[in-house]
């Protein structure tokens, strides 16, 4: 991840910065997905999540799903 952000801020190639760009918002999005869940497992509430993320607690609930996705969760 660290390389891909020293290859964004590269006054190099425009193309290659912007495709690290890219590549880092989808990672950082996947590395955010897995540290909510790891959160909702470990007893933070939607609330406590959101004022981490520095968003609403709606808008965390919208994006990962809130009830609904973990009332599907077995057990």
């Amino acid at each position: 991840m660290s390389a891909l952000a020293r290859a964004v801020d590269d006054d190099g190639d425009l193309f290659a910065a912007l495709d690290s760009l890219v590549r880092l918002r989808r990672e950082a999005d996947q590395r955010e997905a897995v540290l909510v869940r790891r959160a909702r497992s470990e007893g933070l509430t939607w609330a406590e999540i959101a004022f981490l993320l520095g968003v609403s607690k709606q808008a965390v609930h919208k994006k990962y799903g809130g009830s609904r996705r973990e009332a599907r969760r077995p057990g």
